[in-house]
């Protein structure tokens, strides 16, 4: 039997539902990112990634934008069943992350698998909140009056995320289902040195029941994609997890120009991606609506309900 040649896999972005090339024709190497490749100054060629444009940044703006009225307008309920189907087509494919996340991050194959398994069980985790949050950030205010004043929380709109650099796969779930666990959209800058993990992410979001355009996913030089996207006037929030901190800094200034939330960055060393997330990076990016509302009067006796 002749031996055969292996089909070598071909990463695109992850853009309004489909798989674009970076509309510059740009591509950079991506090599293992071992401790003896470290050391040799060079790892093991993996892949070519696309190298977003600018272009390619607005282009994800716009189809977050376009995919924001039906994503917010879902049921909560149908949103957690979505992000727990995401978990469901990782855990079938669980064997390729743990080989992709084991490359991009020079980790042992029984390290890689525990990262895997982690955001796996973070897709179900956030699932578990898409129907509850509301509950814990909204209600009834006490008010000197005759009226209803009810708080709940609306999600923000379109959301930069800039994923952390060194945590390929369980980093990134960590910043991407937060957000829209709670109903925004998202364009995703992914790790600039370990791309593939979230390239390959878009495989399994496209073939899960989230609709096009929710999560869009970029690739390439992480401050030549955020910059337009921290300036964009149609992009509401941005999440520099993923940002050094003199990035953090531009971005920051860029983002106040139609006032932008911004979830600053913490420090690397801070960082415990495995821990328990909390609701902090689902309440930041909710907006409170507050309704107030007369109770009105009931018979002559002036009795309100």
């Amino acid at each position: 039997m002749s031996e055969r040649l292996s089909v070598f896999k071909t990463y695109k972005l992850y853009v309004g539902g489909k798989f674009p090339r970076s509309e510059s024709g740009r591509v950079y190497e991506v090599t293992t990112r071992t401790s003896a490749a470290a050391a040799a100054g060079k790892g093991k060629w993996l892949a070519n990634a696309p190298l977003s444009s600018r272009k390619d940044a607005r282009d994800a703006v716009v189809a977050a934008r376009k995919a924001f009225g039906g994503w917010s307008g879902a049921t909560a309920y149908n949103r957690g069943q979505i992000l727990y189907r995401v978990a469901e087509m990782l855990e079938g494919r669980r064997d390729q992350y743990v080989a992709e996340v084991a490359d991009a991050e020079g980790l042992s194959k029984s390290k890689a698998a525990a990262q895997v398994d982690a955001a796996i069980d973070r897709w179900v985790w956030y699932a578990g909140w898409t129907d509850k949050i509301a509950q814990v950030v909204g209600g009834g205010n006490p008010v000197a009056g005759p009226f209803f004043n009810l708080s709940s929380p609306e999600p923000t709109g379109v959301v930069a995320v800039l994923a952390p650099q060194e945590s390929s796969f369980l980093g990134l779930v960590s910043v991407i289902a937060p957000v829209i666990a709670t109903g925004n959209t998202a364009v995703v800058i992914a790790s600039e040195k370990s791309p593939l993990p979230a390239l390959s992410l878009g495989e399994v979001l496209a073939t899960s029941d989230l609709p096009g355009g929710v999560v869009n996913v970029l690739s390439g030089r992480t401050a030549e994609i955020a910059t337009p996207l921290a300036s964009h006037q149609d992009v509401n929030a941005i999440d520099l997890a993923g940002a050094d901190e003199e990035l953090a800094k531009e971005l920051e200034i860029a983002a106040a120009d139609n006032l932008k939330r911004v979830l600053r960055p913490q420090p690397v060393d801070d960082v415990d991606w495995s821990a328990t997330p909390g609701t902090d990076r689902m309440t930041a990016f909710l907006e409170t609506k507050t309704v107030w509302h007369p109770t009105g009067a009931l018979g002559a006796s002036g009795s309100s309900y």
